[in-house]
């Protein structure tokens, strides 16, 4: 089935676009001998195809140099971290010494609660919304079990009151109020990532930290998907993962940020010789001695071969822009629900919310007819090489990226399932 002029409307759309050009900087997976239509960013962010040559640079470094590689490379590997801290800073609105490179998000989520979860008999919960990732779920109970307190006392767990699963800002603030003077921690998602909403993160701040409460943030749907205002906010800290939109690999270096109000903080942590103070480091002192900011949080040496492709990633980040990202990603995103809203009304209902400002590029589709009907769709779909990813129990998350994908991705999909539906 075809729609002439949704077709003509996503080509000129497409040739409009002033970031259509980035599209031939990434891989972009074949069906066949024609291009998938890659939903997928929000699980997986496509290659650049920059990434090859600096892996190669990396590697023809140490066979050439060895250890002097560390000081003498076309990148040396000592200050290595050091390449992404602008451009890192800059996607998710912070001061270059308030981010660092490392680790992976869940094991930067544990390593910041030791230092910002500090329970005490009489403050001692952790707010999470129901329904959290999973991973966030568990290192939460495990802290809170950690600390010798149980989690049917000391999680609180904010469930849904919007009919598509999706939580107020009003009943954020009725929960803080309410309990707010036995929450240690409230750690929010700034996506949720099974609804694809976004959240206010200064408003969130401000209501959790207006009842004495420290605030951190999951990213993993945030980064590089919206134009975030990290310093602004007031947030305690935050982590993200950068395999999703901001495209570095399976498995890439992650980012953590540390508002700078604690640069300098006594806060107990844990500890690495890598996050011991950069001037006296190579004395091998017995006695730690943090880096101020951020990277005071690291413990060991980052692993070169992974951040390379976060610094090409971020190259193409600071070239193409976080507004002018939003811009085309807002505009993807209203002509798919529009789409969706004329010709497959019978089909999927879109849970995430309408208003621009509460989501990013993730629509979350419910497949109208149950979980059996929503996975045949989603297998047809796959089988067509239209990647999107499934959610139960009746939930498939298309999220057009602004870098790679193009309007008439859009009208691809749709087509598709309007195909599926009358077969």
């Amino acid at each position: 089935m075809s729609d002439p002029s949704a077709e003509a409307q996503a080509a000129q759309l497409d040739t409009s676009d002033p970031l259509r050009d980035f599209r031939a900087e990434f891989h972009i997976p074949k069906h066949g001998d024609v291009d998938q239509l890659y939903f997928c960013g929000n699980s997986l962010g496509l290659q650049p195809k920059a990434v090859r040559g600096a892996l190669i640079d990396e590697l023809d470094d140490w066979a050439k140099l060895g250890v002097e590689a560390h000081f003498q490379g076309k990148h040396p590997w000592m200050p290595y971290h050091a390449f992404v801290r602008e451009s890192l800073a800059g996607c998710v609105g912070a001061f270059p010494s308030e981010v660092v490179a490392m680790n992976s998000l869940s094991l930067n989520l544990h390593l910041l609660m030791v230092s910002f979860y500090r329970p005490t008999a009489q403050r001692h919960a952790i707010l999470i919304e129901a329904g959290a990732f999973p991973s966030d779920r568990y290192a939460v109970e495990s802290q809170i079990r950690f600390h010798g307190f149980d989690p049917e006392t000391s999680l609180i767990e904010l469930e849904a009151d919007e009919a598509n699963g999706t939580i107020s800002m009003a009943a954020i603030q009725e929960t803080v109020a309410a309990h707010g003077h036995r929450i240690a921690l409230a750690l929010w998602p700034g996506v949720q990532y099974r609804t694809g909403q976004a959240f206010d993160l200064a408003e969130v701040t401000r209501l959790a930290r207006a009842h004495g409460c420290v605030v951190g943030f999951d990213l993993a749907h945030a980064a590089g998907n919206l134009p975030l205002q990290l310093h602004d906010s007031g947030a305690d800290f935050a982590a993200w993962c950068s395999y999703k939109y901001l495209n570095s690999g399976p498995g890439a270096v992650a980012g953590a940020f540390v508002h700078q109000r604690h640069a300098r903080s006594d806060r107990p942590r844990f500890a690495g010789w890598w996050g011991h103070d950069q001037a006296t480091r190579f004395k091998m002192g017995p006695e730690f001695v943090p880096t101020p900011g951020a990277d005071g949080w690291q413990l060991s040496n980052p692993p070169i071969l992974a951040l390379a492709p976060l610094r090409v990633s971020l190259e193409i980040f600071q070239r193409a822009t976080m507004p002018a990202l939003r811009r085309k990603s807002e505009k993807l995103t209203a002509f798919l629900e529009k789409l969706i809203r004329e010709r497959l009304s019978n089909v999927l209902q879109i849970v995430t919310p309408a208003e621009p400002a509460r989501r990013g590029c993730q629509l979350s589709l419910r497949v109208i007819g149950g979980r059996e009907r929503g996975r045949a769709l989603f297998e047809a779909l796959m089988a067509q090489g239209i990647i999107g990813d499934w959610r139960e129990p009746d939930v498939i998350r298309i999220s057009p990226a602004p870098l790679y994908n193009r309007f008439t991705d859009l009208v691809g999909f749709v087509a598709a399932v309007e195909r599926w539906r009358e077969a």
